[in-house]
């Protein structure tokens, strides 16, 4: 009898600890990430990875994920949003201005010659968004959202020193401002995603188009053009792009309270920040492949900048119109997103307050 009692006990002790065992093993949340980036982009590897990596570290193991680059699950770069508000996959990384006009507020980012670095620009567009346009990503938990760096023009067959030599040219741009910036300087505008670059260049249906220098490599630009012009700093950014990192709002809630921790801990501002200074810091290898080949690399002085400015002035006027129809103050929605870019540009550049000695003892 004794013996029989002793079995059941360890049994049932057996069976307690494999529950538990189970139970812990189902704690480890897997995540589907998906983007249109390339494998070997510096978004992918120095971006991404990195965030997953790290988010994977700190969960210690709790969290686990699966990276798809390259629309790899399926689909369009302009499908990627609804693909995490559905529940298709749990986090993306993509371009509110894939659908032109869907996210209206953030275009203020996108107009020209607003941003100073991506780093403080993106800081900006964060507290911009939670500020003034709290629901403009409201199907979705948003993680991070940031832009890249200054927007450089590449062209197949000539070189761009002023706005003259634009005219006509069939111009690749990446969302609606972006595309209207290009039409107001004499080209003729062409909308398409960036995995869209390399097939119309080579064919010939653009012939050029218009990215930061970090996404060169990937798409080849470097070897499909021969000619860039970059503006000068001081002269001011033509354009940048904004972009949103976005985690299924059920999945995100799902999460139980000490992993959805880890998340928090790198979403937000911070996280926002960092991805701009990753993303920009890429602008120096970008750069460097197209010289590399021997390309021609102009730049874009102050003065004629200023003709660029002029020349594109009417498209924050017409945002701010398109704003006011839509029942917003595109006045103050520009406003905001100055002053902030102001404010974390210079916060930027403030010298860190020098460490207080340590009192001396009497």
């Amino acid at each position: 009898m004794l013996q029989r009692r002793t079995l059941l006990k360890t049994g049932i002790a057996a069976s307690i600890g494999g529950s538990a065992i189970s139970g812990f093993a189902q704690q480890v949340t897997t995540l589907k990430f998906h983007t249109f980036m390339a494998p070997q982009s510096n978004v992918w590897l120095n971006m991404h990875k990195a965030w997953m990596d790290k988010v994977e570290k700190e969960s210690n193991g709790r969290i686990k994920f699966e990276g798809y680059p390259a629309m790899q699950l399926g689909g369009t770069p302009v499908q990627l949003y609804d693909q995490a508000r559905d529940g298709v996959v749990d986090i993306i990384w993509t371009l509110p201005g894939n659908t032109a006009g869907r996210f209206p507020r953030v275009e203020a980012f996108e107009l020209p010659f607003m941003m100073t670095n991506a780093e403080a620009a993106s800081k900006a567009y964060w507290e911009y968004v939670q500020t003034v346009a709290a629901d403009e990503f409201k199907e979705t938990q948003v993680l991070a959202l940031q832009v890249h760096g200054p927007g450089v023009i590449h062209t197949v067959d000539k070189p761009i020193k002023s706005i003259a030599d634009l005219k006509g040219l069939k111009m690749r741009a990446p969302t609606r401002q972006v595309t209207k910036l290009m039409g107001s300087l004499g080209a003729t505008p062409v909308g398409m995603p960036l995995p869209g670059i390399p097939d119309a260049l080579s064919k010939g249906t653009i012939q050029g188009c218009v990215i930061p220098w970090e996404v060169v490599p990937s798409v080849k630009v470097h070897e499909l053009t021969k000619f860039h012009a970059e503006f000068d700093p001081a002269g001011g950014s033509l354009y940048t792009t904004t972009f949103v990192m976005a985690m299924n709002k059920a999945k995100y809630s799902a999460l139980p309270p000490d992993v959805k921790k880890v998340i928090d801990d790198n979403s937000g501002m911070a996280t926002s920040g960092w991805l701009g200074k990753t993303q920009q810091a890429g602008d120096a290898a970008g750069r460097k492949s197209a010289a590399d080949r021997g390309n021609t690399i102009t730049t874009v002085d102050v003065q004629e900048a200023q003709n660029f400015r002029r020349a594109s002035r009417l498209i924050e006027v017409e945002w701010m119109e398109d704003m006011k129809k839509r029942g917003y103050d595109g006045q103050k929605l520009l406003d905001t997103a100055r002053s902030l870019i102001e404010k974390h540009t210079k916060a930027a550049a403030a010298p860190a307050a020098p460490a207080k000695a340590p009192a001396k003892k009497a």
